[in-house]
């Protein structure tokens, strides 16, 4: 259930690269890939579980079957309560045992390599230094309520001075070329977190704005262009775009 990868992180470096992939994975799975992973978890189906790898790839499969298993083991069952919440709830859920699984995994490690209480601590602390994949999905991290703050007061200047999708008629806009601009877009800008990846903004990267929920989004997570975007009157990101379709 590791991606066919025999990968054993021993530094906390490596533990936490390790982290970070396997979280990205999730986070694309209950964002980007919302749709596939809604199909995906049938709850005709026996017990399922959602596995996040290195590689920043996902996974929904049987628990492993040895006893006890090479790694902690997430949820079981996920599939089982699908149909019985509201979808954003069921998200919410999923995403909340997925932030547990990553931690277990993570300090699984630890424990297994001998980390002293040093090593505990700078692992915790630079995995906390990330937004939780449930602050991610349900967007109630104090990072991105700043966010929606620093947008709803500033949203004017952004539609014709940054790199970002702006909310307004024209869509998404290019980087602004004005050196100046971008140095203070960066500094205002800096908290604010991708919705699908959970990375900070960059002004050197095209980010678009969720007309919906507000959320913004690298263009590349997302798979919008700078010349696409012009054209989108509109933009839902693949999470309210996947609210919208089903009843």
């Amino acid at each position: 259930m590791d991606g066919g990868a025999q990968y054993n992180p021993r530094t906390v470096e490596e533990v936490f690269r390790d982290f970070k992939g396997r979280r990205a994975g999730m986070v694309k799975a209950l964002t980007t890939d919302v749709e596939e992973f809604y199909q995906q978890c049938d709850p005709e189906k026996e017990n399922l579980c959602l596995y996040g790898f290195p590689n920043e790839q996902w996974e929904v499969n049987l628990p492993a079957e040895e006893v006890p298993p090479e790694l902690p083991e997430p949820a079981l069952g996920i599939n089982f309560a699908r149909d019985g919440m509201q979808a954003k709830d069921w998200l919410s859920l999923v995403a909340v045992h997925s932030d547990a699984w990553l931690l277990a995994v993570a300090f699984y490690f630890g424990a297994r390599f001998g980390f002293d209480k040093a090593d505990r601590k700078r692992l915790f602390n630079m995995i906390n230094d990330l937004p939780t994949i449930f602050e991610i999905v349900t967007g109630t991290s104090k990072k991105l309520s700043k966010e929606k703050s620093s947008v709803s007061n500033h949203s004017s200047s952004k539609s014709k001075s940054n790199s970002k999708g702006g909310k307004n008629s024209k869509g998404a806009h290019a980087k602004d070329e004005d050196e100046g601009l971008d140095e203070e877009d960066e500094e205002e800008h800096g908290d604010t977190l991708c919705g699908a990846c959970g990375e900070n903004y960059a002004s050197d990267e095209f980010w678009i704005c969720c007309d919906v929920c507000e959320r913004w989004f690298h263009g590349k997570c997302v798979k919008i262009t700078p010349a696409r975007a012009e054209h989108i009157k509109q933009y839902k990101c693949p999470s309210c775009s996947n609210k919208r379709a089903r009843p």
